[in-house]
């Protein structure tokens, strides 16, 4: 995989340099969401898809990157230590450069939720970009975690981007049965086995859990189509939960609009509340 600089308006997009033709090309976009089992996919109208997309959208969100050419020679993101630091820190080696354009934004304007089962999310209006996400296992080495913080690009860097992925050393082998996880390891997930962690040198956070499910969230956010301002609540939260959500925001024209990282924080959110979706959009 590598990444490319991008034009002014081209976003985030993926192109399979395995793939012939004008079919190689996937959008990263809450519409293009093909399978939520275990990771994010995305896939284009001609089927050709990339997997595990989550942790790569969530340190493009960290590090503020709205424009780039993402090839990669597979159907999978390479899911190096499990996390979005590896990916934050090849971004800060090659080095940002800011574009010409206002970086454009999603202003949430009411609340809108949506449940899947136990796992409930929810966004509401909110001055900056915040997160409120609680975890509940039945395991004594995980048990219940909150993490509550407004998420900034040094936030994300210092207290989200190290968190690694996780799993049950009991569900391995069923699923890989289903042909999931086959690339699993103790180098790029938390093995977690009764009251134990298996990894040597154990775990980067006390609460690593919530904040690895932060980290997917923020990158399932992304797929929004830039940053969002607004404040994210969830419990038992998953892939499948976040892109419902996003569904639901954009199926609601009174629920958002677009505006700009510069008229975000200059205009006060009840100026933005009072005025009508159409009057700003």
């Amino acid at each position: 995989m590598s990444l490319h600089p991008a034009e002014i308006g081209t976003g985030i997009v993926f192109r399979r340099s395995d793939v012939r033709g004008k079919n190689a090309e996937i959008a990263a976009h809450f519409e293009n969401v093909s399978d939520t089992r275990m990771c994010t996919s995305l896939a284009n109208r001609a089927g050709v898809g990339v997997a595990t997309v989550e942790h790569l959208m969530a340190a493009f969100a960290g590090c503020e990157i709205d424009n780039v050419e993402v090839e990669i020679s597979g159907p999978e993101v390479p899911i190096m230590d499990g996390s979005a630091e590896p990916f934050v820190f090849l971004v800060e080696c090659a080095g940002i450069e800011e574009q010409s354009a206002p970086r454009r934004a999603i202003r949430i304007l009411k609340p809108v939720a949506t449940r899947i089962g136990d796992a409930v999310a929810k966004i509401a209006p909110a001055p900056d970009f915040s997160v409120k996400l609680a975890v509940d296992y039945d395991n004594p080495a995980i048990g219940e975690q909150v993490f509550d913080l407004e998420v900034n690009s040094k936030i994300f860097k210092s207290e989200i981007s190290r968190a690694r992925t996780f799993g049950f050393l009991e569900e391995v082998e069923a699923l890989r049965k289903a042909g999931l996880a086959l690339g699993g390891s103790l180098e790029n997930a938390i093995v977690v086995s009764g009251d134990r962690i298996l990894n040597d040198g154990g775990l980067r956070f006390r609460d690593e859990f919530v904040r690895h499910k932060v980290l997917d969230c923020i990158g399932d956010l992304y797929l929004a189509g830039g940053p969002i301002v607004g404040c994210f609540t969830g419990r038992r939260i998953g892939h499948a939960v976040n892109n419902q959500l996003l569904r639901a925001v954009f199926a609601d024209r009174d629920a958002w609009t677009h505006t700009t990282v510069e008229d975000t924080r200059s205009t006060p959110l009840e100026r933005w509340i009072d005025t009508p979706a159409a009057a700003v959009a």
